[in-house]
This record gives C-alpha cells, structure tokens and sequence, in this order.
C-alpha cells in the first residue's frame, strides 16, 4: 500500500514538472514580448514618460510631455531600470540587462552637472526645456513645481533617488567602470547639498528663478529619509566611508526638527535657523500629520540601523499628539481621520481651498472650514496610530545589540543588495496606475502589439495659452483641473485605451513573483 502511494506520488510529481516548465516558459514569453515593445517601439534613447496614446501621438509624465523628454520621477524611468534588472536576475536573460544599460545611459546623459536630475530629461536641449515650461508647465494651475525653471536638480518626489539607487545597482551588478564616474557624481551631490545642520534642501543647486522654498530643509516626499537611503545602500555595496558623517547627520536632523510640548510634531520643511515653514501656495505653514507619522516611521528604522535610543525617545509625546488632533468619531472622511495641516499654537486644524479657474486668475488661501477643500490635496490622513505605538513598543523591547548585529551600516564589509527592489506598487503620482491579475490572465491579455491596454485615465488639457483674467462660470474650488487653459492633469470619466508604464511595471512585477515562487 505505502509503495503504491509513494509510486502514485513520483508520477504526480513527474507529470507535474513539464507543466511547471511549459508554464515558465510562456511567462517569460509573455514577459520578453511585453519588454521588446517598451524597449524597441515606445522609448526614447533609453528612457520613458509614464503613459501613451497608442499612436505615440501624446505622452504624459505627471503632466503632459513632449516626444523629446523622458521623466525622472517615479514611476518612470529608472523605475523601468530596477525593473528590468529585477527581470535579469529572475531570468538570466541579457536581454533585459542590455534593456537596463539603455536606461542607464539615458540618465546619464540627463544627469545635471551638480550629480542629481531634473523631474524630467529633455533630449531635444535647452530651448525646448524653456519652452516647455514657458506654456504647458506654467499653465498648470496645481503643479507649482511645473511653474517656474531654474536650471537645476531636485530632490522631490524622489525622482533624483530612483536614479541614484538605480545608477548603483547597475554598476553593482557587473562592475562595469563605465558607470562609476556618474554613481561618484550622484553621492557628490547629496554630500555637497546637505547643510551642516544635516537637511537638505527641494532643489540644488540654488537658482533665484524657484521660489525661496526650494532652497529649505525638506521633508515633504521623504526627502531626507530618501538620501539617507541611498547612503546607506552606497555604503552597505561599495564601503564608501565618506557618507558615515552625511548619514549620521541626516539622522539627527529628525531630532533637533520635531518642535517640543505641546506640539512635537513635525513641519514639511524648515528654515535654516529651524524655523517651520510652508512650501506651495497649498502648504500653509503648519504641523503636518502625515510627515509626523512618516518622520516617526524614519526614527524608529534609524533605532533599527543604529540602536541608539535617543531616537526613541520623543516619539510616545509625538504619537499621543497625533491623538490630540484626531477627528471626532463621526467626522472622519472615509478612512481619513487627521487633519492634515495643524496651526502652530492654537492646534486647530486648517484648511486649503481655492477661487478662481486658471493660473492667472485662481489663486489658495486657507481658513478652518472642512467644507470646500482642494481636491488634488487631501485634507485629512489616514494614519494608523495604534500600529506605529506597537511598533515603538517591540523595538522598545528590542535590545541595541541584536540590532547593532544585523545592521548594514554598521557592517565591516560590503553587502549584497536586494535582487528585487520593484514591487509593482510604484505609482507615485501617476493616477493611471494600475495592472495585476494572475500570470494566466496576464499572459492572455498583452495584445497583438505587445502591450497590457489600459484605460488612461489620467489626460489634461492640450495648451492653448494663458488663461482668462476673468473666471468663466463654474465651480472649480474642489476639481483637479480649472477651465481650459490649465494643463493640469485629471482623472477623466471616458478614458481613451493606451500605454502605460505602471501598468507594464505591475505586471511584469507579477509574473517575475510567480518565477521566484516556483523556484
């Protein structure tokens, strides 16, 4: 009996495995498809924007493009860089490494001069950069950042630290010394832009064509945990020592930035006597609950990596503030239930609105009333308190030892990176994202061309110059987009079908999961 079992077994298993290979085989079909067509049809010298009309015809990153540009900021183009060397590594296939040297390429060639990148590489030079800005980006009524040119590098919405992180892995993964030059260029610029109180500022170098914000210490978009970040992985891959000082430092400016009793929280950016400040037009001056809670977020993994607990230590006062600052029960919108701006000295929450219809005539204020807010800004946080306060707690009961142990920088020799770094969720700020599904369901929807249709439901309005003095009729206080002249982006109700790189990264992420789960 137990032979008969065992023999029925072994001939399930041996059925099984050429169902396994055939299956494997047609994922990696699928997903070599998938890639020739970004690779071969729809990039440009390397790199990409985040979605296409299937003709090519318009593109957009998080606003509309021009067939010259690639975008930076994620999910863009060295987010298809850690894709495809994640696909590599899941493959063995140079294909997809050759796929990532393009990408390399292209953002080396445009790396600024200062080590960091624009949100986006314009290929067609200087003038059409100008000019863009000068029309579509300056006619984008919520995009601020869009509005003005200077000439340098940011560190918003990590665009700068995909690229970096992604410049590392790639000269990581072969060594190749070609790569060095532009990775020592990019540590350069976060050492260099650092001030010596441990921020950083938006953007470097400092241009007198940004807004004076620009040049503060900034934690909107986790800038500062983002360049820690990347140190850390600089060191933990190539021993570089230089950036112990710039890490330590970038640590301790989360300490000295949190205001004290009763409101230790959290600003998104500072003056450089400390000093919390606003940003946009829409970011009042205030505490910011949700930069509170991922600054306690940053606090605690520096306790991870160093197992010093001064970076414990404020963090219960911060998380009972949040509770002071809690909406009533009944309030909450959705699952959103903290304010997300906080008036320094009264405690009362504060609230973005705006009038107008364009550039032009629109303009943001704020006051106490829920009613009306922005809707491209969220007004209220969903913030899960009760698992931060947990977390404070088994890390509270964690002795420093055990984590000095395993910390990467606390390492006396190099480490290996991650073999993977996508995990299909890197949306960012494109309201196209999307994708999913099994890999049979995957495979049976790439089309004839060789892409995953999707809806883009994201578009904006094609420029047609400045808008009206005078507001046309409408309501325009709580949409994402104002009359016809703004270029801001919008979700539409009729979506045209098109090309879009979430879609393709969340994808490829699952089939490349479904590879790794059947090793």
């Amino acid at each position: 009996m137990i032979r008969s079992l065992l023999a029925a077994l072994l001939f399930l298993v041996a059925s099984a495995q050429p169902a396994l290979a055939q299956n494997r085989a047609e994922i990696e079909r699928t997903m070599k498809r998938a890639t020739r067509f970004m690779v071969e049809e729809v990039s440009t010298n390397g790199g990409y924007v985040w979605s296409y009309l299937p003709d090519l015809s318009r593109r957009w990153g998080e606003i509309e493009a021009t067939p010259s540009m690639i975008w930076v900021q994620p999910p863009g183009t060295a987010t298809m860089g850690h894709l495809f060397l994640d696909a590599y590594h899941a493959t063995g296939d140079e294909y997809y490494y050759q796929a990532a040297e393009r990408v390399g390429s292209a953002l080396v060639c445009g790396q600024h001069p200062s080590g960091g990148w624009n949100y986006f590489i314009d290929f067609g030079g200087e003038a059409p950069t100008r000019h863009w800005y000068e029309t579509i980006g300056r006619n984008a009524w919520r995009m601020e950042e869009f509005q003005h040119y200077g000439g340098n590098a940011t560190f918003d919405d990590a665009g700068t630290s995909e690229a970096m992180q992604f410049l590392l892995r790639l000269y990581v993964e072969k060594r190749d010394p070609k790569w060095r030059p532009a990775l020592d260029r990019a540590i350069g610029f976060v050492l260099e832009s650092q001030y010596p109180i441990g921020g950083w500022p938006q953007r470097y170098p400092h241009s007198d064509s940004y807004p004076a914000y620009a040049r503060l210490i900034t934690f909107n978009d986790d800038v500062a945990a983002e360049n820690i970040r990347f140190l850390i992985m600089a060191y933990q891959a190539l021993g570089e020592t230089r950036v112990l000082d710039s890490i330590t430092r970038g640590m301790n400016v989360f300490l000295v930035t949190q205001l004290g009793p009763p409101q230790p929280g959290w600003a998104l950016q500072y003056t450089l006597d400390l000093q919390p400040s606003g940003a946009r037009s829409y970011e009042p001056n205030a505490l910011v609950t949700h930069t509170t809670a991922a600054n306690l977020r940053a606090l605690m993994n520096f306790y991870r990596l160093t197992g010093e607990t001064k970076y414990l230590a404020r963090i219960p006062e911060a998380l009972e503030w949040l509770d002071t600052v809690r909406v009533p029960a009944g309030q909450e919108r959705g699952n959103r239930a903290y304010p997300t701006f906080i008036e320094i000295g009264t405690n009362r929450p504060i609230y973005v609105h705006r009038r107008g219809s364009n550039v032009v005539n629109g303009e943001y204020y704020w006051d106490y009333s829920p009613e009306a807010t922005i809707g491209h800004y969220s007004a209220f946080r969903a913030i899960d308190v009760p698992a931060l306060r947990r977390e404070y707690e088994r890390l509270r009961a964690t002795s420093p030892a055990e984590l000095r142990a395993s910390s990467p920088l606390l390492a006396t020799q190099a480490q290996p990176l991650p073999r993977f770094f996508v995990s299909g969720e890197e949306a960012g700020s494109d309201l196209n994202a999307g994708g999913g599904g099994s890999p049979r369901e995957l495979i049976r929807s790439l089309n004839a061309r060789g892409y995953w249709p999707t809806p883009l439901r994201a578009t904006s309005n094609p420029y047609i110059g400045p808008g009206p003095a005078v507001p046309p009729p409408g309501d325009f206080r709580t949409t994402h987009v104002g009359d016809p002249s703004d270029t801001s982006p919008f979700n539409t109700d009729n979506p045209l079908i098109g090309i879009s790189m979430a879609a393709y990264i969340a994808n490829m992420a699952r089939l490349i999961r479904s590879i790794e789960a059947a090793r």
